[in-house]
């Protein structure tokens, strides 16, 4: 209940302060649990892949820093999320979302470089969608990239890209896990000349005392 009372609340904000994003190909959402991934670009564009994915529910994880806030510990976890030390994620950092994805009817976002300042890819999502037996959803937000710049109403849209199966029978090698990696950049590529063909993301330098 939280949840979808948080989810009105947020979507309604954005209307009011951004105005009504776009979100396209969501025709490719499956049925039932899935993960989905792309690159991690604000701080609040897994807002917008929930909402873009709506009603599908979803978990997310947050760096554990954020849950020291009794405020923000309360919101995140009613709002399904789960701590997670980012220099020492631990066995957690892959049974939870593997619990969730397989008992629950939620989804789950996770950016697989795992920071705003770093494109390169990590295991993990691999990892938990082959034990959970779910696909991966490429999915690109281009829009604003500060909280600032949403308030100059950008365009803001949210594409997301055929489902990548990973075969549970096959071993997650090196040579197979560069494989599916390549294939989440090629879709990440294709959404976002599909939303614009000029689009050219730039990586910001991580300042001392990022909380997000």
């Amino acid at each position: 209940m939280f949840y979808s009372i948080i989810r009105v609340i947020v979507r309604t904000l954005i209307y009011l302060i951004n105005g009504k994003p776009k979100y396209l190909n969501r025709e490719n959402l499956p049925t039932g649990n899935y993960i989905l991934v792309g690159p991690h670009r604000t701080w609040f564009d897994p807002v917008y892949y929930a909402l873009a994915a709506s009603p599908k529910k979803f978990s997310f994880m947050a760096k554990e820093e954020l849950f020291k806030n009794p405020v923000i510990r309360y919101i995140l976890n009613h709002a399904n999320a789960y701590p997670v030390n980012r220099l020492n994620p631990g066995p957690s950092a892959i049974k939870k979302p593997v619990r969730l994805l397989k008992q629950s009817d939620l989804a789950t976002i996770i950016f697989p470089s795992g920071s705003r300042y770093s494109d390169e890819m990590k295991g993990g999502a691999l990892v938990i969608a082959k034990l959970a037996n779910v696909p991966l959803v490429p999915t690109v937000y281009q829009g604003p990239l500060s909280f600032k710049g949403l308030f100059k109403r950008g365009k803001t849209t949210v594409a997301f890209g055929q489902p990548i199966e990973i075969d549970r029978h096959q071993k997650l090698t090196d040579e197979y896990q560069h494989e599916l990696e390549a294939t989440m950049q090629a879709s990440f590529k294709q959404l976002d000349q599909q939303i614009n063909p000029s689009f050219h993301y730039v990586m910001p330098t991580k300042p001392d005392d990022d909380q997000f």
